[in-house]
């Protein structure tokens, strides 16, 4: 099974809104990761309100530290605004996608930052040749 790993420097906004996409998009096709190299206390509530408007729930979702273990034990490590705090481990894939940081931001702000990410984790999924869980109506 694929593991990808996403981190941000407070695993409050960005990272957290991808793993949950993530989890949604992929179930339990893709072991999901976040992180953040100085974790805030709890997760943005506007990343949690853009994502519950889509129906996808990350309210359980909790800021985590970065650590080496979780990064070696990735095959893709997803960075967004992590800077020089990432560990490099050879075999791993890397991508750092180039997003705005919503910290600090109202719903209407991190919704575009909500739907730019759904997307680039689409692309990520057909990359990895994953399949799309299959949602039936009524599902979110």
């Amino acid at each position: 099974m694929t593991s990808v790993l996403f981190v941000c420097v407070h695993n409050a906004g960005r990272s957290q809104m991808a793993a949950g996409w993530l989890t949604h998009l992929a179930g339990d096709a893709v072991e999901v990761r976040s992180a953040g190299s100085l974790p805030a206390d709890q997760v943005n509530p506007a990343a949690v309100a853009a994502m519950a408007e889509v129906g996808v729930d990350i309210s359980a979702a909790a800021p985590k530290v970065l650590t080496a273990e979780a990064v070696q034990a990735s095959d893709v490590v997803i960075t967004m605004g992590c800077g020089d705090a990432c560990p490099v481990f050879p075999g791993t894939r890397y991508l750092d996608w180039d997003l705005a940081d919503p910290a600090g931001k109202g719903v209407e702000a991190v919704r575009p930052i909500r739907d730019e990410i759904e997307v680039r984790i689409r692309g990520l999924l057909a990359e990895l040749d994953v399949a799309l869980r299959p949602t039936g109506s009524g599902q979110g």
